[in-house]
């Protein structure tokens, strides 16, 4: 994943544009919503895990796949994709690994997206 940026700047700059002229208001509400959202999706990745429901996990890691592009943070969005993609053809055995990769990733771009609430 390292070959990519941790946060895409045009993602960025394309979230700005949506919001009003004067603040980052709009980029600061999308960036709160993944901040507080994700990690709640990382738990229906383990719950759903844990219960061996391949639907439900495929389901979060597509969330966080989709979250994560819309916030160009791109590493996230990789891992996640893998994440669902190997769920849906293979089943959960063996994720454990990409799952806290996916993890790791995002609490690496959480530093730099709370650097644009700042």
């Amino acid at each position: 994943m390292s070959n990519l940026p941790l946060i895409d700047p045009e993602a960025i700059n394309n979230l700005r544009s949506l919001g009003s002229d004067d603040d980052d208001s709009f980029l600061r509400e999308i960036v709160t919503l993944f901040l507080e959202d994700t990690p709640k999706r990382f738990e229906e990745l383990r719950v759903s895990h844990a219960a061996g429901d391949t639907v439900k996990y495929a389901r979060a890691a597509h969330s966080v796949k989709g979250s994560a592009s819309n916030l160009g943070a791109m590493r996230v969005r990789a891992v996640a994709e893998k994440l669902e993609y190997a769920a849906k053809q293979s089943g959960l055995a063996g994720l454990e690994s990409l799952q806290a990769d996916l993890e790791r990733e995002f609490a690496e771009a959480q530093v730099e997206l709370r650097k644009l609430l700042a």
